[in-house]
């Protein structure tokens, strides 16, 4: 009972390192760590404490062609997904980039139908129309702009970006956990990751007037390296050792409502009608889309 108490702490613990992430890396961009900059630490960071953790793990031969998907695991999981959702949350505010993020359960099953050819219910295409209706209306009617959220449109179409791809990254990865030890996996994610992100990246980091952030901004920029990129990974995987997926699943729903009550305690985000009705189209849509049919009841 213990070890299931703990694992159930460490997924709860995986998902509010997410939800509050909305809220603490925007406090630090763009004026003292711009989103690029920021990518370019967590994918170094990433590498070190995966290449690290993988010394522990068993030793394993990756066959040559699962680098291929390795590789496009690393452009969806660590390219596209993370410059497309820092540089989204830049530009918008942390409730949006929440909600928005709560979509990903619904990109991904649609994706599953499109290109695993997965069946789905009619009750989860009313549940995928309702979750992307609730996004719709974030991108198209909430123009919430102001200091800290210059361009919510583009902003928000950012965060569906990454939503999108991390969906792609989902399906890619299945496979390959299921075959291979997930550190393994990782180092070479991480590795890849550098390889994408540094052309693009680099010159952002170098910029960086460290002699300007003060001690709580060091905080900031460890809680998104350490905190974001290595320890929800290494929750998440203890976790897993005592709990069903389906289970650690359930966690996803509670991440926004995390954000969104962090964001509006700190002072940084307020809940308008628009982001209301937005939140109740998704959280609906999220559940239609990921609501399991019931077994049929055996007769006796």
């Amino acid at each position: 009972m213990k070890k299931r108490i703990l694992a159930l702490l460490a997924a709860l613990g995986a998902t509010t390192i997410y939800g509050l992430n909305h809220t603490v890396a925007k406090g630090i961009m763009p004026d003292l760590v711009s989103p690029f900059a920021f990518i370019f630490m967590r994918v170094i960071g990433g590498f070190v404490f995966f290449w690290l953790a993988a010394i522990f793990a068993p030793k394993e031969k990756i066959d040559r062609e699962d680098f291929k998907r390795i590789f496009l695991a690393a452009v969806f999981g660590a390219f596209i997904n993370m410059l497309s959702f820092f540089s989204g949350l830049e530009l918008s505010t942390p409730i949006n980039s929440a909600l928005i993020v709560t979509t990903t359960p619904i990109t991904t099953l649609l994706l599953s139908m499109v290109i695993l050819k997965e069946q789905v219910t009619k009750l989860k295409a009313s549940g995928i129309a309702l979750g992307f209706l609730g996004a719709l209306l974030l991108i198209l009617v909430g123009q919430e702009i102001r200091v800290d959220a210059p361009n919510p449109a583009l902003g928000n179409s950012l965060i569906m970006l990454n939503s999108i791809s991390y969906s792609f990254y989902l399906i890619i990865i299945r496979s390959l956990m299921l075959k291979y030890n997930p550190f393994t996996i990782l180092k070479w994610i991480f590795t890849f990751a550098i390889l994408l992100n540094t052309p693009l990246t680099l010159n952002s980091f170098l910029e960086v007037e460290w002699s300007n952030i003060p001690l709580w901004g060091y905080g900031t920029i460890a809680f998104v390296v350490i905190g974001v990129t290595c320890l929800t990974f290494l929750l998440n995987a203890y976790a897993m050792t005592e709990l069903k997926a389906s289970t650690i699943g359930v966690f996803s729903y509670v991440q926004p409502v995390i954000g969104i009550l962090f964001a509006i305690i700190a002072g940084r985000d307020s809940f308008t009608p628009v982001k209301m009705g937005a939140a109740i189209l998704v959280f609906t849509g999220v559940f239609m889309a990921t609501k399991k049919k019931p077994k049929p009841t055996e007769v006796s």
